[in-house]
């Protein structure tokens, strides 16, 4: 069937006594207004609990908790977990101004490279627009300032996240992806919940089978 004939059919099932400009106008009503539409329990509590809530299913996948005061300790905290797992000080990250913005001459014998992740990278560095206390998710917005290769091609993926970005549901993560783009979603935006993992071959997980067999969030405390 060809697009003319298929399209043909839907503008057939229309109300032919509702005009293109009602159409159009009823369209543009719903962007503005978007829908509310129901969301679970677990969603919706509030900040205290929610926090907790995000950080349980965290642990439970596996990924480790950095807590940090500030902006400023995140350099120190990424060269000591990074001496834990016995790995290189060297992290890549992107062109991101709030990780830019980062004293990284804390942390004088941590490496710290910019652009997409390269072959030899063992550690990548990510900023999360929000984290997603109903499921423990988190969500990366691509592009320059945040590579998708950076979550997906080196072994360990550290995040950073403020905790008032923590919020109830995917709908909030995506409210916020969108206010700080100015209403442009990315091309991308990863769904990030815990590392990569897969239990297909054999019935046995497998750790680091799609992107990083770790998964780090720094998760950095009040309002920065």
């Amino acid at each position: 069937m060809s697009r003319a004939r298929i399209l043909a059919g839907i503008r057939a099932t229309l109300d032919a006594a509702t005009s293109t400009a009602v159409r159009r106008q009823s369209v543009t009503e719903r962007l503005e207004r978007p829908i509310e539409h129901p969301r679970p329990r677990r969603a919706m509590r509030g900040s205290e609990e929610r926090l907790r809530q995000f950080k349980d299913f965290q642990h439970a996948l596996g990924v480790e908790i950095i807590a940090v005061d500030s902006v400023t300790a995140i350099p120190t905290a990424i060269a000591s977990y990074l001496q834990t797992l016995g790995l290189p000080p060297r992290v890549r990250r992107g062109s991101d101004p709030q990780l830019a913005g980062m004293p990284w001459d804390t942390a004088p014998g941590l490496v710290v490279e910019t652009g997409p992740a390269q072959g030899g990278d063992t550690a990548g560095l990510s900023r999360a627009v929000a984290g997603v206390a109903e499921t423990g998710t988190l969500a990366l917005a691509s592009g320059p300032g945040n590579p998708v290769t950076l979550g997906f091609l080196p072994d360990v993926h550290v995040v950073v996240l403020r905790a008032d970005a923590i919020v109830g549901s995917y709908e909030e993560a995506c409210a916020l992806v969108l206010a700080e783009s100015a209403g442009a979603l990315p091309r991308t935006l990863n769904l990030v919940t815990g590392a990569s993992r897969t239990g297909d071959i054999g019935g046995k997980i497998v750790m680091g089978a799609h992107g990083p067999r770790r998964l780090a969030v720094i998760l950095v405390a009040g309002e920065q």
